[in-house]
Protein backbone atom coordinates (compact mmCIF):
# COMPACT_ATOMS: atom_id res chain seq x y z
CA UNK A 1 0.00 0.00 0.00
CA UNK A 2 1.18 3.47 -0.69
CA UNK A 3 2.19 5.50 1.98
CA UNK A 4 0.10 9.06 2.53
CA UNK A 5 3.33 10.68 1.93
CA UNK A 6 4.31 8.66 -1.29
CA UNK A 7 3.33 10.53 -4.82
CA UNK A 8 2.43 9.29 -7.94
CA UNK A 9 2.33 10.85 -11.65
CA UNK A 10 1.45 9.39 -14.75
CA UNK A 11 2.14 10.16 -18.23
CA UNK A 12 1.06 9.18 -21.72
CA UNK A 13 3.77 9.22 -24.35
CA UNK A 14 2.53 11.31 -27.34
CA UNK A 15 3.89 11.44 -30.84
CA UNK A 16 5.99 14.47 -30.01
CA UNK A 17 7.86 12.30 -27.41
CA UNK A 18 8.50 9.88 -29.99
CA UNK A 19 11.93 7.98 -29.88
CA UNK A 20 12.67 10.65 -26.75
CA UNK A 21 14.61 8.94 -23.61
CA UNK A 22 12.48 8.35 -20.93
CA UNK A 23 14.97 10.13 -18.49
CA UNK A 24 14.33 13.14 -20.84
CA UNK A 25 10.77 13.25 -21.08
CA UNK A 26 10.24 13.32 -17.79
CA UNK A 27 12.56 16.04 -16.91
CA UNK A 28 10.66 18.31 -18.98
CA UNK A 29 7.16 17.21 -17.35
CA UNK A 30 7.72 19.24 -14.28
CA UNK A 31 7.21 16.83 -11.55
CA UNK A 32 9.22 19.24 -9.01
CA UNK A 33 12.73 16.85 -8.61
CA UNK A 34 15.77 17.40 -9.63
CA UNK A 35 17.58 15.44 -13.03
CA UNK A 36 19.58 13.36 -10.38
CA UNK A 37 17.09 12.35 -8.64
CA UNK A 38 15.21 11.06 -11.17
CA UNK A 39 17.43 9.28 -12.41
CA UNK A 40 17.75 7.69 -9.32
CA UNK A 41 14.24 6.82 -9.22
CA UNK A 42 14.54 5.10 -12.89
CA UNK A 43 17.22 3.23 -11.47
CA UNK A 44 15.83 2.03 -8.36
CA UNK A 45 12.39 0.58 -9.94
CA UNK A 46 10.23 3.58 -8.97
CA UNK A 47 9.67 4.40 -13.11
CA UNK A 48 7.16 2.20 -14.77
CA UNK A 49 6.83 1.87 -18.66
CA UNK A 50 3.61 -0.37 -19.57
CA UNK A 51 3.86 -1.94 -15.76
CA UNK A 52 7.88 -2.52 -16.20
CA UNK A 53 10.99 -0.90 -14.80
CA UNK A 54 13.19 0.70 -17.17
CA UNK A 55 16.77 1.94 -17.46
CA UNK A 56 17.46 5.65 -18.49
CA UNK A 57 17.90 5.50 -21.74
CA UNK A 58 14.98 3.72 -22.38
CA UNK A 59 13.26 5.09 -25.77
CA UNK A 60 9.62 6.06 -25.78
CA UNK A 61 7.03 4.61 -27.93
CA UNK A 62 3.57 6.16 -29.33
CA UNK A 63 1.34 5.70 -26.24
CA UNK A 64 3.57 4.05 -23.55
CA UNK A 65 1.91 4.51 -20.35
CA UNK A 66 4.69 5.70 -17.58
CA UNK A 67 4.13 5.93 -13.99
CA UNK A 68 6.67 7.27 -11.33
CA UNK A 69 6.12 6.47 -7.90
CA UNK A 70 7.63 9.57 -6.08
CA UNK A 71 9.01 7.96 -2.32
CA UNK A 72 8.17 9.77 0.78
CA UNK A 73 11.25 11.74 1.33
CA UNK A 74 14.16 9.42 2.65
CA UNK A 75 14.78 10.50 6.41
CA UNK A 76 17.82 12.67 7.55
CA UNK A 77 21.28 11.16 8.06
CA UNK A 78 22.95 14.34 7.48
CA UNK A 79 23.48 15.62 11.20
CA UNK A 80 22.35 18.86 12.07
CA UNK A 81 25.83 21.71 13.14
CA UNK A 82 25.89 24.70 14.91
CA UNK A 83 27.05 26.47 12.43
CA UNK A 84 26.05 31.15 12.12
CA UNK A 85 23.60 31.68 9.66
CA UNK A 86 23.88 35.23 8.11
CA UNK A 87 19.78 35.23 7.60
CA UNK A 88 18.77 37.98 5.40
CA UNK A 89 15.31 36.84 5.67
CA UNK A 90 12.62 34.22 6.63
CA UNK A 91 9.38 33.19 6.94
CA UNK A 92 7.66 29.91 7.41
CA UNK A 93 8.15 29.22 3.63
CA UNK A 94 11.64 30.34 2.75
CA UNK A 95 14.97 31.18 4.59
CA UNK A 96 16.85 33.71 2.45
CA UNK A 97 20.94 33.71 3.41
CA UNK A 98 24.46 35.52 3.05
CA UNK A 99 26.86 32.34 2.41
CA UNK A 100 30.14 33.19 2.85
CA UNK A 101 32.91 31.56 0.54
CA UNK A 102 34.64 29.06 1.79
CA UNK A 103 31.60 26.45 2.62
CA UNK A 104 29.99 24.37 0.54
CA UNK A 105 26.02 24.12 -0.25
CA UNK A 106 25.52 20.76 0.62
CA UNK A 107 26.95 17.36 1.62
CA UNK A 108 29.38 16.00 -1.31
CA UNK A 109 32.13 13.24 -2.01
CA UNK A 110 32.00 11.71 1.54
CA UNK A 111 31.94 15.30 3.39
CA UNK A 112 29.18 15.47 5.64
CA UNK A 113 29.50 17.93 7.62
CA UNK A 114 30.11 21.89 7.84
CA UNK A 115 28.08 22.69 5.03
CA UNK A 116 24.89 24.84 4.48
CA UNK A 117 22.57 22.05 4.90
CA UNK A 118 24.08 21.17 8.34
CA UNK A 119 23.63 24.94 9.08
CA UNK A 120 20.41 24.90 8.31
CA UNK A 121 19.10 21.22 9.63
CA UNK A 122 20.66 23.04 12.99
CA UNK A 123 17.86 26.26 12.18
CA UNK A 124 15.23 24.99 11.23
CA UNK A 125 14.21 21.94 12.91
CA UNK A 126 11.64 21.09 10.66
CA UNK A 127 13.33 21.61 6.79
CA UNK A 128 11.87 19.25 4.73
CA UNK A 129 13.70 16.29 2.90
CA UNK A 130 12.17 16.41 -0.76
CA UNK A 131 15.36 17.67 -2.28
CA UNK A 132 17.33 14.47 -1.06
CA UNK A 133 18.40 12.99 1.99
CA UNK A 134 21.64 14.68 1.09
CA UNK A 135 19.98 18.50 0.09
CA UNK A 136 16.99 19.19 2.03
CA UNK A 137 15.39 22.27 1.04
CA UNK A 138 18.32 23.43 -1.31
CA UNK A 139 16.69 24.32 -4.54
CA UNK A 140 20.02 25.72 -6.08
CA UNK A 141 23.38 26.45 -4.72
CA UNK A 142 26.34 28.81 -5.62
CA UNK A 143 30.62 27.13 -5.37
CA UNK A 144 32.02 26.85 -2.26
CA UNK A 145 34.32 29.65 -2.89
CA UNK A 146 31.18 32.02 -4.34
CA UNK A 147 29.68 34.12 -1.90
CA UNK A 148 26.17 35.99 -1.64
CA UNK A 149 22.45 35.24 -1.61
CA UNK A 150 21.01 31.59 -1.38
CA UNK A 151 17.72 30.95 -1.11
CA UNK A 152 16.41 27.28 0.18
CA UNK A 153 12.60 25.63 0.64
CA UNK A 154 11.28 25.25 4.49
CA UNK A 155 8.31 22.91 3.27
CA UNK A 156 7.47 20.79 -0.08
CA UNK A 157 5.03 23.39 -1.43
CA UNK A 158 8.12 26.22 -1.49
CA UNK A 159 10.51 23.78 -2.82
CA UNK A 160 8.38 22.57 -5.54
CA UNK A 161 7.77 25.99 -6.33
CA UNK A 162 11.51 27.62 -6.42
CA UNK A 163 12.29 24.73 -8.29
CA UNK A 164 9.64 25.46 -11.03
CA UNK A 165 10.95 28.94 -11.00
CA UNK A 166 14.65 27.77 -11.45
CA UNK A 167 14.20 25.62 -13.80
CA UNK A 168 11.78 28.00 -15.93
CA UNK A 169 14.50 30.93 -15.53
CA UNK A 170 11.91 33.34 -13.83
CA UNK A 171 14.40 33.97 -11.13
CA UNK A 172 16.43 37.62 -10.90
CA UNK A 173 19.93 36.40 -10.41
CA UNK A 174 22.39 39.33 -10.80
CA UNK A 175 26.24 38.84 -9.25
CA UNK A 176 29.61 40.90 -9.04
CA UNK A 177 32.87 39.68 -10.34
CA UNK A 178 35.98 41.29 -10.19
CA UNK A 179 37.96 39.92 -13.42
CA UNK A 180 41.31 40.42 -14.78
CA UNK A 181 42.12 42.64 -17.38
CA UNK A 182 40.58 46.07 -18.58
CA UNK A 183 37.02 45.07 -20.38
CA UNK A 184 36.50 47.58 -23.01
CA UNK A 185 32.98 47.20 -23.80
CA UNK A 186 30.34 48.42 -22.08
CA UNK A 187 28.66 45.79 -21.84
CA UNK A 188 27.34 42.81 -23.92
CA UNK A 189 26.40 38.97 -23.82
CA UNK A 190 28.39 36.00 -23.62
CA UNK A 191 26.49 33.24 -25.45
CA UNK A 192 28.39 30.26 -25.86
CA UNK A 193 27.09 26.37 -24.73
CA UNK A 194 28.88 24.73 -22.22
CA UNK A 195 29.39 21.31 -20.84
CA UNK A 196 31.40 18.70 -19.02
CA UNK A 197 35.05 19.07 -20.75
CA UNK A 198 35.64 16.41 -22.96
CA UNK A 199 39.43 15.82 -21.31
CA UNK A 200 38.57 17.15 -18.03
CA UNK A 201 35.44 15.93 -16.34
CA UNK A 202 35.47 17.79 -12.91
CA UNK A 203 36.13 21.41 -15.49
CA UNK A 204 33.10 22.84 -17.59
CA UNK A 205 34.19 24.01 -20.93
CA UNK A 206 32.94 24.58 -24.78
CA UNK A 207 34.65 21.60 -25.41
CA UNK A 208 32.34 19.31 -24.69
CA UNK A 209 30.19 16.31 -26.16
CA UNK A 210 26.95 17.74 -24.71
CA UNK A 211 26.70 21.48 -24.78
CA UNK A 212 24.15 23.09 -22.95
CA UNK A 213 22.96 26.58 -23.99
CA UNK A 214 24.61 29.05 -21.58
CA UNK A 215 23.59 33.56 -21.64
CA UNK A 216 25.30 35.76 -19.54
CA UNK A 217 24.47 39.44 -19.35
CA UNK A 218 27.55 41.66 -18.26
CA UNK A 219 27.99 45.59 -17.85
CA UNK A 220 31.56 47.23 -16.12
CA UNK A 221 31.04 49.11 -13.59
CA UNK A 222 34.39 50.49 -13.07
CA UNK A 223 37.78 50.10 -15.12
CA UNK A 224 41.36 49.98 -12.92
CA UNK A 225 44.59 49.41 -14.73
CA UNK A 226 44.45 46.39 -15.29
CA UNK A 227 41.53 44.64 -13.60
CA UNK A 228 37.37 45.57 -13.74
CA UNK A 229 34.42 45.46 -11.58
CA UNK A 230 31.44 44.02 -13.44
CA UNK A 231 27.66 43.30 -13.12
CA UNK A 232 26.82 39.77 -14.13
CA UNK A 233 23.43 38.66 -14.60
CA UNK A 234 22.88 35.36 -16.27
CA UNK A 235 19.60 33.89 -17.84
CA UNK A 236 20.61 30.34 -17.17
CA UNK A 237 22.55 29.20 -14.30
CA UNK A 238 24.69 26.30 -15.75
CA UNK A 239 27.20 24.93 -13.14
CA UNK A 240 30.49 26.86 -12.90
CA UNK A 241 28.80 29.25 -15.69
CA UNK A 242 29.93 32.80 -15.02
CA UNK A 243 33.88 31.59 -14.55
CA UNK A 244 33.79 29.63 -18.05
CA UNK A 245 32.01 32.27 -19.62
CA UNK A 246 34.32 34.71 -18.48
CA UNK A 247 37.66 32.88 -18.77
CA UNK A 248 36.52 32.29 -22.73
CA UNK A 249 35.86 35.90 -22.63
CA UNK A 250 39.32 36.47 -21.77
CA UNK A 251 38.37 38.00 -18.23
CA UNK A 252 38.64 35.46 -16.04
CA UNK A 253 37.65 35.67 -12.29
CA UNK A 254 40.50 36.86 -9.94
CA UNK A 255 41.30 34.43 -7.54
CA UNK A 256 40.06 31.79 -9.93
CA UNK A 257 42.82 29.12 -10.34
CA UNK A 258 40.44 26.36 -12.13
CA UNK A 259 39.65 28.67 -15.12
CA UNK A 260 42.20 31.20 -15.01
CA UNK A 261 45.40 29.16 -13.73
CA UNK A 262 47.31 29.79 -11.10
CA UNK A 263 48.59 33.49 -11.62
CA UNK A 264 44.90 33.94 -10.68
CA UNK A 265 46.06 33.40 -7.28
CA UNK A 266 48.72 35.71 -6.72
CA UNK A 267 47.75 38.26 -9.21
CA UNK A 268 49.91 41.20 -9.28
CA UNK A 269 51.87 39.65 -6.25
CA UNK A 270 48.24 40.33 -4.41
CA UNK A 271 47.46 36.80 -2.49
CA UNK A 272 44.07 36.09 -3.72
CA UNK A 273 42.89 33.13 -1.48
CA UNK A 274 39.54 33.04 -3.94
CA UNK A 275 37.81 33.59 -6.52
CA UNK A 276 36.35 36.89 -6.43
CA UNK A 277 32.57 36.37 -7.25
CA UNK A 278 29.57 37.74 -5.10
CA UNK A 279 25.86 36.77 -5.43
CA UNK A 280 24.83 40.26 -5.30
CA UNK A 281 21.47 40.03 -5.60
CA UNK A 282 18.39 37.51 -5.90
CA UNK A 283 14.82 37.87 -7.04
CA UNK A 284 11.85 35.39 -6.60
CA UNK A 285 8.32 35.13 -6.90
CA UNK A 286 7.49 34.18 -2.72
CA UNK A 287 6.04 30.87 -2.59
CA UNK A 288 3.07 31.49 -0.45
CA UNK A 289 2.34 35.20 -1.23
CA UNK A 290 3.09 35.01 -5.02
CA UNK A 291 4.89 38.35 -4.71
CA UNK A 292 8.46 39.20 -6.10
CA UNK A 293 10.70 39.72 -3.71
CA UNK A 294 14.37 40.97 -4.48
CA UNK A 295 16.96 39.75 -1.43
CA UNK A 296 20.08 41.32 -1.39
CA UNK A 297 23.82 41.04 0.54
CA UNK A 298 26.60 43.36 0.81
CA UNK A 299 29.63 43.17 -0.82
CA UNK A 300 31.97 40.59 1.04
CA UNK A 301 34.94 42.24 3.43
CA UNK A 302 37.43 40.61 0.89
CA UNK A 303 36.11 41.77 -2.25
CA UNK A 304 35.85 45.09 -0.68
CA UNK A 305 39.77 45.26 0.39
CA UNK A 306 40.83 44.64 -2.96
CA UNK A 307 38.44 47.23 -4.50
CA UNK A 308 39.97 49.44 -1.94
CA UNK A 309 44.25 48.29 -3.04
CA UNK A 310 42.98 49.07 -6.67
CA UNK A 311 41.04 52.11 -6.08
CA UNK A 312 44.13 53.61 -4.09
CA UNK A 313 47.20 51.67 -5.99
CA UNK A 314 46.65 51.78 -9.46
CA UNK A 315 44.85 54.51 -11.81
CA UNK A 316 41.27 53.75 -12.69
CA UNK A 317 38.18 55.42 -14.24
CA UNK A 318 34.32 55.17 -13.79
CA UNK A 319 32.79 53.63 -17.16
CA UNK A 320 31.10 55.69 -19.15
Amino acid sequence: MMSPQERTARFSATPEYLHTRIDHFLIKQDIGISRTYLQKLIKDGHVLVNNKTVKPNYRLRLNDEIVVNIPPPAELEILPENIPLDIIYEDSSIIVINKPAGIVVHPAGGNYSGTIVNALLYHCKDLTGIGGKERPGIVHRLDKDTSGVLVAAKNDHSHQHLSKQFKMRKVEKRYIALVAGVVKKESGTIEVPIGRDIKDRKKISPKTRRAKTAVTHFKVIERFKNASLLEIKIETGRTHQIRVHLSHFKHPVLGDVQYGGKIMRNWNNINIPRQMLHAERLGIIHPATERYMEFKAPMPEDIDKLLYFLTFNLVHHKAG
